[in-house]
């Protein structure tokens, strides 16, 4: 399993956006809220495949990446997204 960064933007909101249905796939895996549009997942996804099945909720404005994070990280947050991360993070 990997622990994989998800950032977007949803840069205007339109009909094509599906804003739940985006945070209703992401909240489908194991997750940590990071900021506004940045969560971390667990998946046996890879970050492609993760990319593929998001952007059926996103239109041809908005962004997307999906990153693999490993240890060492740096942050500063909630203690339960630290506690998340320190227990969910590969080396």
């Amino acid at each position: 399993m990997a622990v994989l960064l998800i950032t977007y933007d949803l840069n205007r909101e339109r009909s094509g956006t599906d804003r739940d249905g985006l945070l209703k796939f992401i909240k489908s895996h194991d997750w940590a809220k990071l900021s506004e549009s940045s969560y971390a997942i667990i998946s046996n996804l890879s970050p492609q495949s993760v990319t593929d099945q998001a952007r059926k909720y996103l239109d041809a404005n908005d962004n997307i990446y999906v990153i693999n994070l490993k240890q060492p990280y740096g942050g500063w947050g909630p203690k339960v997204v630290n506690d998340w991360i320190e227990r969910n993070l590969p080396y």
